[in-house]
């Protein structure tokens, strides 16, 4: 896995220089976000070495139907010529990185294990403001298995003030 981030990395930056200085990352954050899904396709992995299909044939089947970015094909030509359309969702995931980065915003997943009150997430949501100094875009998850209480992961740190988390942290100082 980090030698495929470590490869999807400069593209990831690239097709955010593009994206950005032509002042399209909404529409570029959608059109890798759904190449991605393509080539993450378990039947599309095998079509995307093929060794018989080519360059155009490839970045069609990557595209969605209709008008898109002259940019954006360029991007994918460059994918397969250099054969490195496997690496689109790793490419995805590290463009919205730097689209978020760009944008002041924090993107947070928060998984309790009851569904959240509009007003704890709310609150959840004041507190992440606070520390962070960045707008926060909260996506919602249940788990019963934490049996109480919620983790909350940014990506960079994660807060788990679940009980599951509690009684781990428990278990692990009484077995010192």
């Amino acid at each position: 896995m980090s030698h495929a981030l470590t490869l999807a990395r400069p593209y990831a930056r690239a097709a955010f220089a593009l994206a950005r200085d032509h002042g399209r990352l909404p529409q570029w954050s959608a059109l890798i976000g759904i190449a991605a899904t393509i080539a993450s396709d378990e039947q599309m992995r095998g079509l995307l070495t093929h060794p018989q299909l080519g360059t155009d044939e490839l970045v069609n089947l990557l595209l969605p139907n209709g008008e898109v970015d002259p940019n954006f094909r360029q991007f994918l030509t460059v994918l397969a010529e250099n054969r490195r359309l496997s690496l689109l969702p790793e490419i995805a995931g590290l463009f919205e990185q730097l689209r978020a980065d760009e944008e002041k915003v924090l993107r947070v997943k928060v998984t309790s294990a009851v569904e959240l009150a509009n007003s704890e997430l709310e609150r959840i949501i004041s507190a992440l403001h606070h520390r962070f100094g960045r707008r926060v875009e909260v996506q919602s998850a249940v788990d019963p298995e934490l049996i109480g209480g919620a983790v909350i992961d940014t990506g960079e740190v994660v807060i788990d003030g679940s009980v599951r988390g509690k009684l781990r942290r428990l278990e692990a100082s009484l077995a010192q």
